[in-house]
């Protein structure tokens, strides 16, 4: 089966690397393919989510036809039932986020798929781990010592750990530094793909701002999935304007192995421990 492409109708190739990264998934591709899979789910009256399934369906269908003539197909049907399901919120003639979308998109196959928190559809089977999450509130930082540490003392301050799914992992990037060689060229910093790991080790803390408090929270991985997203976080929104950290990262394409993130007791419940990459989707360009 060779690989076919996806047209740019207008502005979706925002869209078409998601579908065309999911389709690259064996076991999710492999249950889309088999129509009789998701045929017999019963959905209520009126429910408009199953379109998305069964154009998903008919895409990968269309994306993996041996007998193609064609180098590249066309999303269209696929892409009116998602602007339908998201009640516009995705557009084909209007540029969205690629991680918005993916987010959005899997947790409405699911959904449309029957599934709820407690029960399980090839979606959360295919991509869903989970992470216990470390938090305390930090002191309003214009107090003194002394009240700081009362502060401290009390119950809203104490670490509190939370039980999560994710179907992605946001990975943040260091700040790009301002610095310029001598020909008064931006230098673009390069960094590991384990450095930015790290925030998952469940000892590195990191600062958090809401409207009013701030935050240090912690993050360990309680459980991997089949098979793992990480989202590149290059995006930040100031009051004006959207900026994007253009910092490179590098990463081997096979065997990242995630051992080393996982605690004693998780790493006895896994036995494979390393990913290879099978999609990767990059944006070129200028931020917006």
């Amino acid at each position: 089966w060779c690989i076919v492409g996806l047209n740019n109708i207008k502005a979706n190739d925002y869209a078409n690397v998601v579908l065309q990264a999911l389709s690259n998934v064996p076991p999710l591709r492999n249950y889309f393919l088999e129509e009789e899979n998701y045929r017999e789910i019963k959905r209520p009256p009126g429910d408009i989510m199953f379109l998305l399934v069964q154009r998903f369906g008919e895409l990968m269908r269309k994306l993996r036809n041996p007998r193609n003539f064609k180098a590249h197909v066309s999303p269209h049907e696929m892409l009116q039932a998602v602007v339908l399901c998201s009640k516009k919120r995705f557009q084909i003639t209007k540029q969205g986020d690629a991680v918005d979308f993916l987010s959005w998109f899997l947790n409405a196959l699911h959904m449309a798929l029957g599934g709820s928190k407690k029960k399980k559809t090839i979606i959360n089977g295919v991509f869903q781990g989970s992470m216990r999450i470390f938090s305390k509130k930090l002191p309003p930082p214009d107090l003194t010592p002394e009240e700081k540490e009362q502060l401290l003392e009390t119950e809203e301050f104490k670490e509190t750990m939370t039980e999560s799914t994710f179907l992605y992992l946001t990975l943040d990037l260091p700040t790009a530094p301002l610095y310029k060689d001598e020909k008064e060229q931006l230098i673009i910093p390069q960094v590991p793909l384990f450095n930015i790991l790290a925030k998952f080790n469940g000892i590195t803390e990191k600062e958090y701002k809401t409207y009013k408090e701030n935050f240090l929270k912690r993050f360990q991985l309680t459980k991997l999935p089949p098979y793992l997203i990480f989202y590149i976080k290059r995006f930040t929104k100031n009051n004006f304007f959207v900026e994007k950290n253009p910092t490179i990262v590098n990463f081997p394409i096979t065997n990242v192995d995630l051992r080393e993130y996982l605690s004693e007791e998780v790493q006895a419940a896994h036995k494979h421990t390393t990913y290879d990459l099978i999609a990767n989707v990059v944006h070129d360009g200028k931020p917006g």
